[in-house]
């Protein structure tokens, strides 16, 4: 597989968890959506499922914070519940965001920024020589299901240029839209992280087993 993959358990069957899980620890990163209704009009999971979760799985937790106030309490409170990584919108953390930075990688964990599909890439540039991963949202953030955004293409490709010019080492991400009628456009962009939802994984067969393996094998035809 020439890229990682990242359910997004927000799309997942939660009267079964434990027996998702046994499919989805076959990923490489779980997509753990923390939404307040504030930041979107919209409510999702929480650090207490990354804490119940972590009994369950040892593939890192990717803490996606869709939040109006992130705090060093709130990245503690992720931190302390499982998570593996904590991405953040750099509009939100701006006055504190190589102190959150710091602090998520003190922990010795992996700090992330994500870039909704209105804003620009250069807000992060400050410190992106200090990010392991950044997350291209190619939808508006907050519901599942929304029309793909092609205008982040463009700056995934400028994130993949800048990679390989200044031999930054962060991991390029995309969250929205990844499907079988997506795929080789993101990864022609620069994705290395396919954030996978209803339309890539939970909806392609009422069996997740069944679903992975249609999934990987729309990957496989469209990237190889």
């Amino acid at each position: 597989m020439k890229v990682k993959l990242s359910p997004s358990l927000m799309c997942m069957d939660m009267m079964n968890v434990q027996e998702q899980m046994k499919v989805l620890n076959r990923a490489d990163y779980l997509h753990v959506d923390i939404i307040d209704w504030h930041y979107v009009r919209n409510m999702c999971l929480a650090p207490v499922f990354m804490q119940q979760l972590a009994k369950i799985t040892d593939v890192p937790m990717d803490a996606h914070l869709m939040v109006d106030n992130t705090d060093t309490d709130l990245v503690k409170l992720c931190l302390d519940s499982g998570a593996g990584c904590v991405s953040m919108d750099p509009y939100v953390i701006q006055p504190r965001a190589f102190r959150l930075i710091d602090q998520v990688k003190n922990a010795g964990k992996l700090a992330g920024m994500y870039i909704n599909p209105a804003a620009p890439l250069d807000i992060i540039f400050p410190y992106i020589h200090l990010l392991d991963i950044i997350t291209f949202m190619t939808v508006d953030p907050g519901y599942a299901g929304q029309r793909f955004v092609e205008e982040s293409l463009d700056k995934m490709t400028l994130a993949k240029r800048l990679k390989e010019e200044k031999g930054y080492t962060y991991e390029i991400q995309v969250d929205g839209s990844c499907n079988k009628g997506t795929y080789k456009k993101l990864y022609d962009a620069g994705a290395e992280v396919f954030v996978l939802g209803g339309s890539g994984l939970f909806g392609n067969d009422p069996d997740l087993a069944k679903a992975w393996d249609i999934m990987e094998r729309d990957i496989i035809e469209q990237i190889g």
